[in-house]
């Protein structure tokens, strides 16, 4: 049964919390301390701030006069490694660095020293301001009064969008000229619907990735701000949830795939494709199968036989492009085995298969 949106007893516009927001607005400012002669061993990617074989005292003296000032130097202990000197809590902090066309000293990769830098104050500054209120945070989840479902058509709530245009207290606004579904963040389309009750109730894991995003942005589990300058949280792949890294584990194995992130067929976890189209098999398997059984039940080595491969491919083509609307029928290919080859490529080609790797031994015993 569908939710009506303008019922305030049952939907409440999300509250952002910007308390981690404000943090990052006073994190201490990156200072380049820069060296006033030129090193000859100075490698290509580092600029100025490269103040080369120096020690740890050497370096702690020259960077003790401002919070957040840095210099890089070459270590006097293994020559040819380099060290990232800051200055952060009236001490400065050594952090070895690497470079392999992006510079780094853990799991983010930045294009410039002045970027790891700022990403680095922002995050040493709010981890140890928040520590306690970071690992509070996914106790009363926002995500739990929201509820969670996927609106794969537009109309309704453009009203409804979370206000944010001054204070930090919600996501970035959105120009009135972009596109309409753009318009819909991810948190409001699942809010807007409740899944239907006829609908197949398959449980699906959310397929994180890391992801960096342009500006301010709030987790949709917990509604704390989103950190950093690159690789903030992480993305669902398949449903567009935007979350903490930590929130991530916490998050139900209820994603609700949207057709929009959902690009392909082949090669598409079977879950995922039943949930985005709402289905209760793989249309592929229910349109193929429909074809082969108005045209082909009286022929011999209807699975043995095998199409042509390219033509075979084409069909894979068409279904990853057009979906549903793909065209099977004896006008587009007269030869059956065609279809039953793209059938069985379709069963091939997914990544977790019908019989589950965990299942697949059990199966094997009841043999």
């Amino acid at each position: 049964m569908a939710l009506n949106v303008f019922d305030h007893d049952e939907y409440r516009p999300p509250v952002w919390k910007s308390y981690l927001y404000q943090l990052q607005q006073e994190a201490p400012h990156p200072r380049r301390l820069t060296c006033t002669c030129e090193v000859e061993t100075r490698p290509k990617y580092y600029g100025r701030e490269y103040h080369g074989m120096i020690s740890r005292e050497e370096a702690d003296q020259s960077l003790s006069q401002a919070e957040g000032s840095y210099l890089i130097r070459e270590s006097q202990r293994q020559p040819g490694t380099y060290t990232l000197a800051l200055r952060f809590g009236n001490q400065t902090r050594n952090f070895r660095l690497y470079h392999d066309g992006k510079h780094f000293v853990g799991e983010k990769r930045f294009e410039s020293i002045h970027d790891l830098v700022t990403d680095g104050l922002i995050t040493l500054y709010i981890e140890t301001k928040a520590a306690e209120y970071i690992a509070k945070m996914t106790i009363n989840p926002i995500y739990e009064h929201v509820g969670y479902t996927t609106l794969n058509q537009e109309p309704t709530l453009k009203k409804l969008l979370p206000q944010s245009p001054e204070a930090p207290d919600g996501p970035v606004p959105v120009k009135e000229d972009s596109n309409a579904e753009e318009r819909l963040t991810s948190l409001v389309r699942r809010a807007t619907l409740r899944e239907s009750d006829l609908a197949p109730k398959y449980e699906k894991i959310h397929n994180f990735k890391v992801h960096t995003f342009r500006g301010p942005h709030w987790c949709e589990y917990c509604a704390n701000f989103m950190w950093g300058l690159i690789a903030q949280g992480v993305k669902c792949a398949d449903c567009g949830l935007n979350v903490h890294k930590q929130c991530s584990k916490v998050v139900p194995n209820d994603c609700q795939p949207d057709l929009r992130h959902v690009k392909k067929v082949y090669s598409c976890d079977l879950t995922t494709l039943v949930k985005a189209h709402n289905t209760k098999r793989p249309m592929v398997v229910d349109m193929c199968i429909q074809e082969i059984e108005a045209r082909g039940l009286q022929s011999e080595g209807l699975y043995r036989i095998s199409g042509f491969s390219e033509l075979i491919e084409d069909v894979k083509l068409h279904f990853d492009r057009d979906g549903e609307k793909a065209d099977i029928s004896s006008n587009a290919y007269e030869d059956l085995n065609i279809i039953t080859g793209a059938l069985k490529l379709y069963f091939r080609e997914l990544p977790i298969p019908l019989i589950t790797y965990d299942a697949y031994p059990h199966f094997v015993e009841t043999g």
